[in-house]
């Protein structure tokens, strides 16, 4: 019997949800049927958690207040689209109702469940029933039934978990879209996944036995084929996706004044949401004037992450990637292809120089998922795929992506992008795969990587006491080096990599780094080290300042 969540469990709870939703967030996604861009609600969701974790991760927090709160703040900083706004509210009345509260009971659990379905309520102008909001509702109903008859947590979570499948699984009856698709809400699945990873933290399971996925009433087999409909221009009736937060209302603003101006943007545009949390606005809507939009949210006070997507250019898009999968498709199977995966046109276009057949966005900040990464193995039309994920936390999602797909593929655990780089090199056509296999991974082992970087908090990891700003060398991805300069730092780096086998040192900097500013390293360099070649490339890779590898 479980009476009290603290501070502590409610974190590791929060994180847990967290992990889950992000490890499903393919399926999530899978379950879109709206024809419109930002309609990736398991990634929208996903991407507003992880900003509410980050956010809870960086505060020395101890009570389960000051975790509800960090997790609402958090979240309202890094809502994405209207799955992301929603869930962001649900948090938000979660800590409404824990505050001043050191530990969570039963009655404390069931007025927050209360308080996160009402909260995201009201942030909605018209909520539509079979939605993300219909499944936190009914939790909510089911958890005050239960909670009259135990205060046991356990039971209350075993209760959220069964009457959220229940109504998850009754959605395709109240919105026909979803029915005529075959699948269940999208939003309130992934508010599922959250609740399924939270549990399992309470009970103390992994969330790898926690992943049960509702299936709609109807046949969802092919839950996937909504999504790969390309949107029809015509259908799109307002094509900017606008969002943008006030950051500093006016400090006389009323409340009033926040819902006139969600009056106002429903004249000029649809999916609108406005929520007003203490000292900042979030606003999302569809409109054909963005510029109005603003103009309007002026008046409240200043305007920042502003984000302006253009939907009938990204529906263009999805079209001509369908049309250009079906072409592909359509030619004869070949032998071979490479799947890449790297962050930055300079990387990017490195690999295909190196005849890749599919460079895949990411990297250590945007790790792609196994369907991304099994897609672009489908989209080389070869039967033997190597997968060269340039990353350690891509590796295991690579090795996964071969359950998606029907090619043979074989993924070659480079652990950074000059290590892939040097595999792309020692493929050879004419090989049969074992070879290629040994070739490719030999090179790939002879290479030594640093990455520079910076810190962006204070931290002690690895006998190091790292501070927010410093600059950091991280040799074969593990921290080496600390100091303040960039091309100390790098200097450093190098000195430890090159050794009297060494010839050839290759520099990729990164989009923060000026061209003079790699010039000067590579200067140096080649008067330091006369007995090695030194080449430099723009990366264009974000957050790493340069990418330096040492053969």
């Amino acid at each position: 019997m479980i009476q009290k969540i603290d501070g502590a469990m409610l974190k590791e709870m929060f994180s847990s949800g967290a992990a889950l939703l992000v490890k499903n967030r393919e399926s999530v996604d899978a379950l879109n049927v709206f024809p419109v861009p930002d309609g990736d609600t398991g990634t929208n969701m996903t991407q507003t958690i992880t900003s509410a974790i980050k956010e809870m991760n960086q505060r020395p927090l101890s009570s389960a207040a000051d975790i509800a709160d960090a997790m609402a703040r958090g979240a309202l900083k890094g809502a994405r689209g209207n799955s992301g706004v929603i869930l962001s509210q649900i948090l938000r009345g979660f800590s409404k109702i824990v505050k001043g509260h050191e530990e969570i009971d039963a009655a404390l659990l069931t007025a927050m469940v209360r308080q996160g379905a009402t909260t995201a309520y009201k942030a909605v102008m018209k909520p539509k029933e079979g939605t993300i909001l219909t499944v936190a509702r009914v939790i909510a109903e089911e958890t005050e039934k239960a909670a009259n008859k135990t205060n046991d947590i356990e039971v209350l979570f075993k209760n959220i978990l069964t009457s959220g499948d229940a109504i998850l699984r009754r959605t395709p009856e109240m919105l026909p879209v979803l029915k005529s698709a075959g699948v269940v809400d999208s939003g309130g699945m992934g508010l599922m996944m959250i609740y399924r990873g939270m549990y399992a933290a309470l009970v103390g399971e992994p969330i790898d036995d926690a992943v049960e996925e509702p299936k709609a009433g109807t046949d969802a087999g092919n839950n996937g084929e909504s999504t790969d409909e390309a949107p029809a221009l015509e259908d799109i009736r307002f094509g900017y996706c606008t969002e943008f937060i006030v950051s500093h209302p006016r400090p006389d603003m009323r409340e009033n004044e926040v819902v006139r101006l969600r009056e106002r943007l429903e004249r000029i545009g649809d999916c609108v949401l406005v929520v007003a949390d203490l000292s900042v606005i979030k606003v999302h809507v569809h409109t054909n004037d963005p510029g109005k939009a603003l103009q309007y949210a002026l008046e409240l006070g200043e305007l920042d992450s502003i984000k302006i997507d253009n939907m009938f250019e990204e529906a263009r898009q999805r079209e001509e990637k369908r049309q250009a999968e079906a072409r592909a498709q359509a030619d004869p199977e070949k032998e071979y292809g490479i799947v890449a995966v790297a962050l930055g046109e300079g990387l990017s276009n490195i690999f295909k120089d190196l005849n890749v057949d599919q460079v895949v966005d990411g990297g250590q900040t945007m790790n792609p998922s196994i369907q991304d990464l099994a897609e672009a193995a489908n989209a080389t039309n070869a039967r033997n795929v190597f997968i060269l994920p340039n990353n350690t936390n891509i590796i295991l999602a690579a090795e996964q992506a071969s359950e998606l797909t029907d090619r043979n593929v074989i993924v070659l655990r480079t652990k950074s992008v000059p290590m892939g780089i040097s595999a792309a090199l020692a493929f050879n056509p004419e090989a049969n795969v074992e070879d290629n296999i040994a070739a490719m991974n030999e090179a790939a082992e002879n290479v030594h990587t640093a990455s520079i970087t910076f810190a962006v908090r204070d931290s002690n990891y690895d006998n190091h006491e790292i501070h927010s700003g410093d600059i950091m060398g991280m040799l074969d991805n593990k921290l080496e080096i600390l100091g303040h300069d960039i091309l100390e730092v790098a200097e450093q780096c190098v000195t430890h990599m090159v050794n009297e086998d060494s010839s050839l040192i290759s520099v990729y900097y990164g989009e923060d780094v000026e061209e003079s500013q790699a010039k000067a390293l590579h200067a140096l360099l080649e008067e330091k080290y006369p007995d090695c070649d030194v080449e430099v490339q723009a990366g264009g890779q974000p957050l790493y300042y340069y990418l330096i590898a040492v053969e």
